[in-house]
Formats: structure tokens, sequence, C-alpha cells
């Protein structure tokens, strides 16, 4: 009885030990873990950090445009060709002479081809039932175009054309189009501007940050916004604006800067 009760003490250590090491093996399993997770977290925080400093500039100037397109048109109506195109050659001949004694220049006026299209008459009978069409003559369209630098004399044009309307002449007159032949050079200037805009907006954010600034990892140049003066944001679109409505105009762009932190 005695042996047996030796050999039960003998299996109950050797089973406790067995445990101990057990517990152990665990115990460092688990240490392992968590340092792989304090690892990977730090790891994350890491990289977190490797987006950098990232910050957009802009800027903005107001110009005036050099030049100005303007655009008219006349038509003519005659039961043939000949007749319809007898009056829109004296029509045109009143429109050059308008413009020549208001001061548009040959260097200035270029107009269009004749373009000549058939009327077509609709006959009913009495009881307003369709009977057929007929040729009834043919309209006859002509445009032109005036640009120049000199925009106030081409406005001053564009607004009065009383004495054509009342020589006879049906003439249409367009709005004005408005454009700036240095605009390159205005964007570029903007660019710069925006650019420097954006470092500084860098530096700031680096000194309250308490870190440095590294490399640069990229940037991106926004679309220009041109609109008319003093309309705002409002008019600004997806793919960039580009007003031609207006003699005044603001321009607009904007950079994005990505910088390396560390």
């Amino acid at each position: 009885m005695n042996e047996g009760r030796h050999g039960s003490m003998i299996k109950s250590r050797a089973a406790g030990g067995l445990y101990k090491v057990i517990a152990a093996f665990i115990i460092a399993a688990a240490a392992v873990a968590c340092m792989i997770i304090a690892v990977n977290g730090l790891i994350h925080f890491k990289a977190g950090i490797g987006d950098g400093l990232t910050a957009t500039g802009s800027a903005s100037c107001d110009f005036e445009s050099d030049l100005i397109v303007w655009r008219g048109s006349f038509a003519a109506y005659g039961t043939t060709t000949n007749e319809a195109y007898e009056v829109i050659k004296n029509d045109a001949q009143l429109v050059r002479e308008y413009l020549l004694n208001n001061g548009v220049t040959e260097d200035e006026l270029v107009f269009s081809s004749v373009d000549i299209s058939q009327r077509y008459r609709t006959e009913y009978d009495e009881n307003g039932n369709y009977v057929r069409e007929y040729p009834d003559g043919y309209d006859l369209n002509q445009s032109l175009t005036v640009t120049s630098s000199d925009i106030d004399k081409v406005e001053m044009v564009s607004r009065d054309i009383t004495q054509l309307i009342e020589s006879g002449v049906q003439f249409a007159s367009y709005s004005p189009e408005y454009y700036c032949t240095t605009l390159d050079e205005v964007k570029l200037d903007l660019i710069e501007k925006a650019t420097d805009n954006a470092r500084q907006r860098i530096d700031i954010l680096a000194e309250e940050s308490g870190c440095k600034k590294g490399k640069l990892l990229s940037a991106n140049l926004g679309v220009f916004q041109i609109t008319a003066a003093n309309s705002g944001s409002g008019e600004y679109t997806y793919d960039g604006a580009f007003d031609i409505s207006s003699r005044h105009k603001t321009a607009t762009v904007t950079v994005r800067l990505n910088y390396a932190a560390d």
C-alpha cells in the first residue's frame, strides 16, 4: 500500500512539473505575441507618418483683356437666287462702308462666304388639310468677324448698329468675346505664386508639428479658373472655367505639394 502511495505521489509531481512547463511556454508565447503586436503597431504608426506634409497653395490675379472679337450677320431674300444674291451683295457693301467709316480697318474685318437655302411654303385646302409644299424663294445669310486690339472702338461699333438697320439691312449683332494674348505669361506667374504659397503652408505645418520638412514627394497643378472679375467661385467648373464674355477677368489656380516628414 505504501508503494502505491509513493507511486501516486511521483506521478502527481511529474504532472505538476509538466503543467509548469506548459504554463511557462504559454506565457512565453503570449509575450512573443504581444511583442509582435507592438512592433506591428509601431510599423503602422510610422507608415502613417510616412504620408508626410501636404498643403495646397493658391494664387489669383485680375487682368484686362487686350483683344476683342465681334461677330455679326445679315440676311437677304429673293424669289430667285440672282435676286437674293444682288440684295445681299448690296447689304454687304453697306455693312463694309459703315464699319470702315467707324474706324474698323480692312485687316480687322473678315466676311464669310454666303450661305443659301431654299424657302418652302405649305399649302392647305379650305378645310385646313395639308395639300403640298412648294418652293417660295431663297434665303441668303452672310456673317462677319471683327478682330481688334482696339477694344473701345469695337465695343462702340457693336452697340450702335442703328444706321445699318435704318438703311434696310437685316443685321444681327452678337455679344463681343474678350481674350488675353499674354494669358500664358499670366498662367506661369500664377503657378509660381501658388507654389510659393503652398511651400509657406508646408513650413508652417512642419513648425507646428515639430517635424522637419524632407524632400518633395509630389506636386500637382490644379485647373485654371478664368472668370469674370468679381464673379466669385460660383463660376468655377470641375475642368476649369474660361470666360470670354467679360473684358475684365480674374484667373485662379491651385498647387498641391507633398513633402516627406523627417
